[in-house]
């Protein structure tokens, strides 16, 4: 699959959901349970500061009775964070995924911040990539019109 990760995967153009290193944990948790998401970048000055997951809120809040309240992002973040590169291509990003055991990687070019790709994305891409090759055999093999309602 040689789909980069940006316009391929993702358009660079999503809103992001982005807190503070000191903002609470139940902060994160409302942003993800309000836009429906999965992670929330950790940002601070403007640059990659790390990222939150519904895994870190399960492992590192809930599992060791930590209180979302009272307990910065700072203190539960994942900031050593892997990230991908507009350009990198969607089948690096899934290697990456499957090697690190994540299913959120951000995208930045020279520490700007242009997305978050899911493994949901990248299903998607993958899915809408076969059914591309699909159609040019079909059309290969069987002739342009094959598909189309239109008799050859």
């Amino acid at each position: 699959m040689k789909r980069k990760i940006i316009p391929g995967v993702i358009d660079g153009q999503q809103a992001l959901c982005c807190l503070p290193p000191d903002a609470s944990i139940a902060e994160a948790a409302d942003l993800m349970a309000e836009r429906q998401i999965g992670a929330v970048l950790v940002v601070e000055r403007g640059r990659l500061a790390g990222i939150v997951t519904e895994r870190d809120l399960v492992y590192r809040v809930l599992a060791k009775r930590v209180e979302p309240g009272d307990t910065p992002l700072r203190e539960v973040m994942t900031a050593r964070v892997d990230i991908v590169s507009p350009d990198d291509s969607a089948l690096e990003a899934l290697e990456m995924m499957q090697k690190g055991r994540y299913r959120h990687l951000p995208v930045l070019r020279d520490g700007d911040l242009f997305g978050i790709i899911s493994i949901r994305d990248l299903y998607e891409a993958v899915r809408e990539g076969l059914q591309e090759e699909l159609r040019g055999a079909e059309s290969l093999i069987y002739g342009d019109q094959y598909g189309s309602g239109v008799p050859g």
